[in-house]
């Protein structure tokens, strides 16, 4: 049996090509201090390998599925999410409804997604490509929030570029999301839009880039303790002092510190209401 949690990484891809060789070790490097992970699927290959992760591990590891945004349409190769071989790869995946939904009723999974809109990589408006792009991704973003309702699961949202879409969205579909309908991962959006969905009852991760950037400290300051959670979206923007580093789990702890000084609040704080958002939330 393992000691409760001091600590979950809310958002974390240990399951990735990243860890290929030393995926063990990351894990119980992280377990053995007390850092708990919750691994992100971001298409059906890393959503099947997040849930087999999580079921080779009684206790402290849990999963998501869902298609990130940015996997509707052709892409970029990520080499740290598929690995070296170009093959391995799944671009323009069709969300297909039964096969996530069969994923998601495992007992370990705890969120669907990481879903929602990305716009950041979206640069040719030929002949309408653009909007072509951004309809593909409203289209499975919606349909992981019908599968969030059914199932009664979190969401886990992905956003960069397209708040404006992303809250429009949420606001039509506002019937089908639960209670609480989920998180905003790695939030980089406005205040205006922080409050609109505060007020619709999400909550919010930060990770590793707030202990070296200082673009979201009025942000964080905004957000009630009540609605934060942690995240390393490891294995990228690892914190500092790793920075150069690979990220993993186990740095959770240095945004826990950060997110403590910013917040004006003891670490004990922070743990407390860190932790208990997130049991709350993914019911574990």
């Amino acid at each position: 049996m393992l000691q409760e949690p001091s600590l979950i990484d809310a958002h974390t891809h240990v399951q990735f090509a990243a860890y290929n060789e030393d995926r063990e070790s990351v894990i119980k490097r992280a377990l053995a201090a007390g850092i708990w992970m919750v691994n992100v699927g971001t298409q059906l290959g890393t959503s099947k390998e997040a849930v087999a992760l999580a079921e080779k591990y009684p206790e402290g590891i849990y999963a998501t599925v869902g298609l990130h945004p940015i996997h509707t349409d052709k892409s970029f190769h990520d080499s740290q999410e598929l690995g070296a071989d170009q093959s391995f790869t799944s671009r323009g995946e069709v969300f297909d409804y039964d096969a996530y939904k069969n994923l998601a009723q495992h007992p370990k999974v705890v969120a669907i997604g990481e879903c929602g809109l990305d716009y950041y990589r979206i640069t040719n408006d030929e002949l309408g490509i653009k909007e072509e792009v951004k309809e593909k991704q409203k289209e499975a973003f919606i349909q992981q929030i019908e599968l969030a309702y059914e199932l009664r699961k979190p969401l886990m949202i992905h956003c960069r570029n397209a708040f404006s879409d992303l809250v429009d969205i949420l606001v039509a579909c506002r019937m089908s999301l639960v209670s609480p309908p989920g998180i905003i991962h790695f939030f980089s959006g406005e205040l205006p839009q922080a409050t609109q969905l505060l007020d619709m009852g999400f909550y919010f991760t930060f990770g590793g880039v707030v202990t070296f950037a200082r673009d979201y400290d009025e942000i964080i300051k905004s957000i009630p303790l009540e609605r934060i959670l942690l995240e390393t979206d490891a294995p990228y923007i690892t914190p500092a002092p790793y920075r150069g580093k690979r990220n993993e789990p186990l740095y959770v702890a240095e945004v826990a510190k950060k997110l403590a000084e910013i917040k004006g609040v003891s670490l004990d704080e922070i743990q407390h209401h860190t932790l208990e958002n997130s049991c709350a939330i993914f019911k574990i």
